[in-house]
């Protein structure tokens, strides 16, 4: 199993381990917190989750503002 950081950051895109309904993989970080909220790269849908849901569906981090 592997372990993702759990220190998301606003503008992350993330890739998940399973496809949104409309066939994207990638995710953006509008808001971090407790609950994040996400916007599909793909069909453009936000939907909030809680940051335990996320840590779990997360496959890797594609694009973080974070990283040096």
């Amino acid at each position: 199993m592997t372990i993702i950081k759990t220190d998301y950051a606003d503008g992350d895109i993330l890739e998940f381990k399973k496809p949104h309904p409309c066939g994207g993989k990638t995710w953006k970080i509008i808001r971090a917190g407790v609950d994040c909220k996400l916007e599909c790269e793909t069909c453009k849908r936000v939907v909030i989750i809680p940051r335990i849901e996320l840590n779990k569906k997360t496959k890797k981090i594609i694009n973080s503002r974070t990283q040096s």
